[in-house]
């Protein structure tokens, strides 16, 4: 059931973080509380910074998406690689609507970046693409409103609520 608490509002530098490059994991949970999880493949934030968009390949998160179409309740983890900087975002409204014009172009952006961003830590770019493989054809979006935001980086703040942004 969705929640009626007024959404929670990211600061502009955790929306630029998050719509980065940055590893990207997705969980729901079925009716049995059984959690799926899939590697989104880049990151959209609205302008009012309440409502995220996501991207994944629809072959791996077919579990995923099934789960998110009983329930809509979703977690997200966003990691930047060579620094462990970590946040997590809830919601339970989530949602799979179809790719917008301008999100292929996102996607090929945020691979671009996840290639610069992996090679910081030694990854080649090779294994880079590989992890990311997947035709933009078979994308789909995840939509959902920003329900609560924690701080997930490793230290004395992870598991605290982020700070609420006007």
């Amino acid at each position: 059931m969705p929640s009626t608490i007024a959404p929670t509002v990211i600061d502009a530098d955790n929306a630029r973080f998050i719509a980065g490059g940055v590893s990207i994991i997705v969980s729901a949970r079925n009716a049995g509380n059984r959690p799926d999880l899939v590697r989104a493949q880049g990151c959209r934030v609205a302008r009012d910074r309440r409502t995220i968009r996501l991207f994944v390949v629809t072959a791996q998160a077919v579990e995923l998406l099934a789960d998110l179409r009983q329930n809509g309740r979703i977690a997200v983890v966003f990691t930047e690689p060579s620094s462990h900087r970590s946040l997590q975002l809830k919601g339970d409204d989530a949602a799979i609507v179809p790719l917008r014009r301008g999100d292929p172009a996102r996607i090929a952006a945020y691979r671009d970046a996840m290639v610069t961003e992996l090679a910081r830590i030694g990854v080649s770019e090779v294994m880079t693409r590989a992890l990311l493989a997947g035709a933009t054809g078979e994308m789909v979006s995840i939509e959902f409103t920003l329900g609560t935001a924690f701080v997930q980086t490793p230290g004395p703040e992870a598991g605290m609520p982020l700070p609420q942004a006007s």
